[in-house]
């Protein structure tokens, strides 16, 4: 069991109205979009999708509308977390929702060691029977070991990481790959696109794309130089794209949503504020952020061009 990505991993935003109720034709829209702009999975109600600020109801409201927007054009994955009765009704409520797989956040406020983890997944897996991408972050720190044990059940078909130790990354990936032909390797680092060469190297193809959400155009260009192992584009797009962005979104604590919202309303999309505790970025932010997202345009342009002018010898 597994399911195929081709091309950006899209984590798209949860719009909020006035009222701070899910904003659903703003949210079909914006993942409408995100698919027309050749997303190859839509990851619904995840990190950037303010999992942590969701109830229930929410998530799986969310998720009917990821469905219906992508209308199969592309695999819909939902975000499944947090306690473990919580976590595993959701699971089983997934499974009427539609989605094609379920990516699980970890549990919140204890960490326990890997037996109690794994019993944590063993749990989800046992409420319902779509497949799961395990998410190494937060309190939910996979060993190599416990992966290759979860990995042994073939509803286990990926796994995220979100921590950067890339050693651990190495031996996690040799551990799975000795027992299984098919498996899918994430980066979910923040803004992933900045390590991701890295994360190649040690054998994980795949990464979260937090950027695509808010400027398709140059989050597609920097996908397509990465995939043709094209250097000089993708550090061009990474030196004058990323970098900024990534300072910016180091400037303060949870920008790494609050920043990919804000773009879109400066898009003239109303996705609405981010939810408690996460903050919204000042005037000055909003500006320079806008000066980021300006040069993304133009960087998208440029390698447009460029890709049609090889195309053409």
């Amino acid at each position: 069991m597994t399911l195929a990505f081709e091309g950006v991993l899209f984590f798209p935003v949860t719009p909020f109205d006035d009222s701070g109720r899910i904003d659903e034709a703003v949210l079909e829209s914006h993942i409408r979009s995100g698919v027309d702009n050749g997303a190859g999975g839509v990851f619904v109600a995840c990190g950037t999708g303010e999992f942590h600020a969701l109830d229930p109801r929410e998530v799986l409201q969310a998720a009917r509308v990821a469905v219906r927007a992508t209308e199969g054009r592309a695999p819909v994955l939902m975000g499944v977390g947090g306690p473990v009765a919580t976590a595993s009704a959701l699971a089983r409520e997934a499974q009427d929702v539609g989605v094609d797989g379920l990516l699980l956040l970890p549990p919140y406020l204890v960490a326990g060691p890997g037996d109690g983890l794994a019993a944590w997944v063993e749990a989800i897996l046992a409420a319902g029977d779509l497949p799961v991408v395990l998410y190494n972050r937060g309190s939910a720190v996979y060993p190599p070991a416990i992966v290759r044990r979860l990995a042994a059940n073939p509803r286990v078909i990926g796994f995220k990481d979100g921590v950067g130790d890339l050693a651990a990354v190495q031996r996690i990936v040799s551990e799975v790959t000795a027992i299984r032909t098919r498996f899918l390797f994430f980066n979910g680092l923040l803004t992933a696109e900045l390590s991701q060469g890295a994360y190649r190297g040690v054998g994980v193809p795949l990464y979260s794309s937090a950027a695509f959400a808010m400027a398709p155009g140059v989050a597609t260009a920097f996908h397509r130089a990465y995939l043709a192992h094209d250097e000089a584009a993708r550090l061009d797009i990474l030196n004058r794209f990323y970098v900024p962005l990534v300072a910016l979104r180091d400037e303060t604590p949870g920008f790494g949503v609050s920043l990919i919202k804000a773009g879109l309303r400066l898009r003239g999309v109303p996705v609405g504020p981010v939810r408690p505790p996460l903050t919204d970025p000042n005037p000055d932010q909003l500006e320079r952020l806008a000066s980021i997202l300006d040069v993304g345009d133009e960087l998208a342009r440029e390698h447009a061009l460029r890709t049609t002018a090889g195309a053409f010898g």
